[in-house]
């Protein structure tokens, strides 16, 4: 499964943005998707995982209020949007497909490039 993340940028505080991963390859066929970051000097961590219907999602504590997941199954793409934006956002921001809702992504290995946010204070 080929993962093409986009949608980060240079940020001022408080603005938004809308990330968004493609998936693709003969051996995806569905299943969750999920979202990572990973800030300087910092391990990667969970941020939001969406089941395949798009029904079920789990966030993050530190998410839970300002990011929103969301899918589009025709497309085989994630969504990920941020409002609010603060400083302690700027990361990379990976995706993670396929996934399962019982692991979040805690065994997913196959990192595409992700894509960076920066915000300014």
């Amino acid at each position: 499964v080929q993962l093409q993340a986009s949608g980060g940028g240079l940020v001022q505080a408080g603005g938004s943005l809308r990330l968004s991963c493609a998936a693709s390859g003969r051996t995806f066929s569905g299943g969750a998707m999920g979202w990572f970051r990973q800030a300087p000097g910092k391990e990667r961590e969970f941020v939001a995982a969406i089941n395949r219907s798009g029904r079920s999602t789990v966030y993050a504590d530190s998410a839970k209020s300002r990011f929103t997941i969301s899918r589009d199954n025709a497309k085989n793409t994630v969504y990920l949007e941020i409002d609010s934006l603060k400083p302690e956002d700027t990361a990379v921001y990976y995706c993670a497909a396929p996934i399962t809702m019982s692991t979040l992504g805690a065994d997913f290995h196959s990192w595409g490039q992700g894509t960076q946010v920066t915000v300014s204070s």
